[in-house]
């Protein structure tokens, strides 16, 4: 539950990041579906959430560092870091500027060691933040991003004197819709295509996430744009020659930077003249730098001439990447699995795996790595975590931008996983083999046996710590004492409503012994269910089980 303290400290951060990534992920695809400029390529709404995501994933670093002691990180580490992820992993035009938002309030927030970041600090960070951005782009347009970021820092700062930090970035957070709602006007391209500006939406979306980070009540969400959305093809039509992907700029070229302020100033003079759509943002030696060019090897050049850049990414603004790579397969399938014990069972079958640590879900960038090291032509994603579903819809969205056919199969559970593997075929088509996986998923209900850590309501009344819980396609629908107990019951709760096949999975600690207790205990009480047994080596839950 967010908090609802008035001070922006290092756990509002931390939730305020949280949220913003469940909102971008949310709002990824209507996103994408919107955007037009600069270049109408559809991916805004993952480039955000990409961004969001590294920003994240540097605060939770933060907090991970200081679980062996017993206090909390401060408001400036939280910041900062959540400032220095947004800038080593922006992608696109707005993601980087996204960063540079988010560093600029992070320059205030974090302030003097004891100040408390509360409302005046904020509607300064925000003040800074809208600023800062305009400085980085070399040449700021209005009805876009910026404009929202600048009303809103307007609205927040005219918020009375006496407001609370709610206040303030309720304040900031209206503001930013009212902006939004007149890009259209404001930007020819908008209004043609009938649609909003695709950053500013993102950015609405981060402010409505630190409104109910600091004040416990998530805002109005948005359910579509002001204006319906045209299709994509029709919006790239729409736009005159400056704006249209096909008669600009070919490329679009990022990478961070170690540079200096002098020679950062030199290079954005060199790319300026180069292409377009130029941002660079960072600062303290480390930027990152983004523009659109035709000449993409002398953007880098110009880079290596101001310092050392690295994370090179070059992008093709055509539909298909014209590299040359071997030859792909025509199909792959990649597996998240909770465990070594089921990665290893999944590859034994083929599949590319990739491994989810305890408290580590993996990113988008490691899946994206999965699937290009699947190397083939079409690929099924099965990321088996309900809570991975938009971290998987932006992977997949991004190898599609490579070239790659990603069919996204939104497992839940590990056991679905297995389930869907099983009927895999590469022999026949493509859209028939999902289809097969995606019945065998849905077919199976999932479970888990999971340790109470603390005493807490629950579905299935108040456990206490050290209760073992049943839950049952996510929800706690036993309480026990001992693992066989609770097993039994959660067995029966599922083979109620019937099943051919039990899947147990068995964690590192539990003895071979349970597997014997749990088969002879459907073999006696549900005539014709099979059981299977696995390993699952070390995993987050000491028993999953699946009923098919």
């Amino acid at each position: 539950m967010p908090q609802t303290a008035d001070d922006l400290d290092a756990v509002a951060v931390r939730t305020w990041c949280s949220l913003a990534l469940d909102a971008l992920g949310r709002e990824r695809e209507a996103i994408d579906a919107i955007n037009v400029y600069p270049v109408a390529d559809g991916d805004t709404g993952t480039n955000l959430y990409l961004t969001a995501e590294s920003a994240a994933a540097a605060v939770e670093a933060v907090f991970a560092a200081h679980e062996t002691g017993t206090s909390v990180p401060s408001t400036a580490d939280a910041v900062r870091a959540m400032a220095h992820g947004a800038l080593i992993g922006a992608r696109g035009n707005s993601g980087t500027i996204l960063a540079q938002l988010l560093r600029g309030m992070a320059g205030v927030l974090a302030g003097e060691p004891g100040e408390r970041a509360g409302a005046d600090r904020l509607r300064l960070a925000l003040t800074r933040a809208a600023a800062s951005a305009r400085e980085a782009v070399a040449h700021p347009v209005e009805g876009t991003v910026l404009t929202v970021a600048t009303v809103a820092a307007e609205a927040a700062g005219r918020t009375a004197a006496d407001a609370g930090t709610g206040a303030v970035a309720r304040a900031a957070y209206e503001g930013a819709r009212t902006a939004l709602e007149a890009t259209p006007g404001q930007l020819a391209v908008l209004g043609r295509a009938g649609v909003v500006d695709a950053g500013g939406r993102g950015l609405v979306a981060v402010l409505g996430a630190l409104v109910e980070a600091v004040s416990g009540r998530a805002p109005e969400r948005i359910h579509q744009a002001p204006a319906a959305p045209a299709p994509l093809a029709a919006a790239i039509g729409d736009c005159p020659a400056p704006e249209d992907p096909q008669d600009g700029p070919a490329f679009e070229v990022i990478y961070l930077l170690e540079a200096g302020n002098d020679a950062v100033e030199r290079l954005r003079a060199r790319l300026d003249a180069l292409g377009d759509s130029l941002v660079v943002v960072g600062g303290d030696g480390l930027w990152n730098v983004h523009v659109h060019v035709d000449d993409a090897g002398a953007a880098v050049e110009a880079g290596v001439e101001a310092g050392r850049p690295y994370r090179i990414r070059i992008t093709h603004f055509a539909a298909d990447r014209m590299r040359a790579r071997p030859e792909p397969a025509q199909r792959a399938v990649v597996v998240v699995v909770p465990g070594d014990g089921l990665g290893g069972l999944c590859a034994e079958a083929g599949a590319t795996t990739v491994l989810a640590r305890p408290g580590e879900p993996p990113a988008s960038g490691e899946l994206v790595d999965a699937i290009r090291r699947a190397h083939a032509r079409e690929v099924v994603l099965l990321p088996n975590d309900a809570d991975l579903r938009h971290t998987a819809a932006a992977a997949a969205e991004q190898a599609r931008a490579e070239g790659i056919r990603v069919a996204l199969i939104p497992t839940r559970a590990a056991v679905q996983g297995i389930a869907a593997l099983a009927v895999h075929e590469a022999d026949r088509s493509f859209d028939e083999d999902v289809v097969a996986m995606t019945a065998a998923a849905g077919a199976t209900r999932y479970a888990e046996l999971a340790v109470a850590e603390r005493q807490s309501w629950t579905m299935a009344g108040i456990c206490q710590a050290g209760d073992i819980l049943g839950l049952i396609d996510g929800d706690v629908a036993v309480i026990g004492q001992d693992v066989p107990e609770t097993a039994r019951r959660v067995l029966d709760r599922m083979l109620a409503a019937g099943g051919e096949l039990v899947t147990l999975v068995l964690g590192e600690d539990i003895p071979d012994a349970l597997a014997g207790t749990l088969e002879e205990h459907v073999r006696e009480g549900y005539l014709a269910v099979d059981t299977v047994v696995y390993r699952g080596g070390h995993q987050c839950a000491p028993l999953l089980i699946g009923v098919e």
